[in-house]
């Protein structure tokens, strides 16, 4: 066994004074390394949490006990330096938010007091003869005040984020070009990601759980521009060999296991230790305790339900209802209780007003028009956002398939028990065949009497 896949035991024996492990080596501690990841990176700050020093503007990080600096990136090759040079092993890297804040605390301390203040010592080799037995110290958050600085640090990293999120929510200076039709968007930055997710099928997520929005862009750009396919990572040779690839294979989204992203999304940053996978992964069984058997609260939040007509989103059925009656003039719970539209019905008018919308043609009256605003503006002005055709013109079976495959609105969709459609409004007696002789069915089966009429037909041709 090696050190960090026995932190468990060290952690659990910490207070107990020094420990000791006959297998451990120098070797194993190296192996180790294979399994740190980088922290998240943040633009510097000069404010610090308390009892942190604060950090310069270098891209350096000094080593804790001597004066050699390594680039923040190559943050695994200080680890090895200091396991190597001066028997130091930093306990979960990963769950370090600010690494080179973290170090230069620890410098200042550790010039402070002596390491056996803080560490715990684990003496390797402890069988064999004294002169090649060795100690290494484990800086780990059992220690009080080592746990104090990773929260300290967390904290600061999250109100960093939370306040540039919401800086570029409200920026309205934002530029860019759509990756896929070179389509130029200024405004806010939720412009070009709800055309990216209305238009080409590329959904990244609601644009208020994004942070650092441009720099996301400028990394799935270059992997474009690289010929780099978005989800698998594979390169081709040119671009459209690309563009075929990703649609056929429905890769024009991010493969959610790459870490790269993490540090894109806000959920990554809430909570201590645990990135989206965790969070989302923790099994809530232990709340059933605590819980309530009321559900009177109970609120569905389906994810980036787009409106029929524009490019507003909503995180709730509700919300995306009342912004088409307010903003269009489109009662959608209104037309289905008149028409008393059942679930399948309602999929086939929302398809099929998708449609008209991407041809850019006006359902009512049948006028096409070169963008969607001049068909949105007459169709408001007209009044025809209200007038659907007869219902023979949508109700066909080719509108079952979605318009967009992302479309979250079909999935909020559902049937009124107290709704009966006006053609239903008595039951359909279904009667089952009888399959006690199954040679006679066959004989008097329908397809019998289509194979014929196909065999004629042929026979004539």
């Amino acid at each position: 066994e090696y050190l960090l896949s026995s932190l468990g035991v060290v952690k659990s024996q910490q207070m107990q004074g020094k420990l000791s492990c006959s297998t451990f080596h120098c070797k194993h501690i190296l192996m180790t390394l294979q399994c740190i990841l980088e922290p998240l990176s943040l633009p510097e700050s000069p404010a610090s949490p308390d009892g942190v020093a604060t950090v310069e503007s270098s891209p350096t990080v000094p080593c804790i006990f001597c004066e050699e600096c390594y680039v923040l990136a190559e943050q695994n090759q200080l680890l090895k330096h200091m396991i190597i040079e001066h028997k130091l092993v930093i306990a979960d890297v990963k769950l370090v938010a600010d690494f080179k804040r973290y170090i230069l605390y620890w410098k200042k301390r550790f010039a402070e007091q002596p390491i056996t203040d803080f560490c715990s010592v684990i003496r390797t080799n402890s069988e064999a003869p004294l002169e090649e037995q060795d100690n290494y110290f484990l800086l780990c958050d059992v220690l009080p005040e080592d746990r104090l600085l990773r929260e300290q640090l967390q904290q600061k990293r999250l109100r960093e984020i939370l306040e540039q999120q919401q800086r570029e929510r409200y920026d309205t200076s934002f530029h860019s070009m759509c990756m896929f039709c070179d389509q130029e968007f200024t405004g806010n930055r939720s412009v070009l990601l709800n055309h990216m997710a209305r238009e080409h099928a590329f959904n990244i997520g609601l644009p208020d759980n994004i942070v650092n929005c441009y720099e996301f862009l400028a990394v799935l750009q270059e992997k474009l521009d690289n010929l780099q396919c978005l989800y698998c990572e594979k390169v081709f040779r040119d671009k459209n060999t690309l563009k075929d690839h990703m649609r056929k294979k429905q890769h024009r989204r991010i493969n959610a296991k790459n870490k790269e992203y993490d540090r894109f999304y806000i959920i990554n940053y809430l909570e201590f230790g645990k990135s989206w996978e965790e969070v989302q992964s923790e099994d809530d069984r232990e709340l059933l305790d605590n819980l309530e058997e009321d559900w009177s609260d109970w609120e569905e939040h389906p994810v980036c339900a787009v409106c029929l007509f524009c490019e507003q989103q909503a995180d709730t059925t509700e919300k995306l209802h009342l912004h088409m009656q307010k903003s269009h003039g489109f009662d959608f719970l209104k037309i289905k209780s008149e028409l008393g539209l059942n679930f399948y019905q309602q999929v086939k008018l929302v398809n099929f007003i998708r449609r008209e919308i991407h041809h850019c043609r006006c359902y009512s009256c049948r006028e096409k028009f070169q963008s969607k605003g001049g068909l949105i503006s007459h169709m408001e002005e007209t009044k025809h956002i209200t007038f659907l055709p007869a219902r023979s013109t949508w109700d066909q079976p080719q509108y079952y398939f979605p318009t967009y495959e992302n479309d979250t609105l079909l999935c909020t969709l559902s049937d009124s028990e107290d709704l009966i459609p006006e053609d239903q409004s008595e039951a359909v007696p279904v009667v089952s065949e009888d399959i006690s002789s199954l040679k006679a069915l066959k004989q008097s089966s329908i397809l019998n009497q289509l194979l014929c009429e196909e065999n004629s037909s042929h026979d004539k041709s």
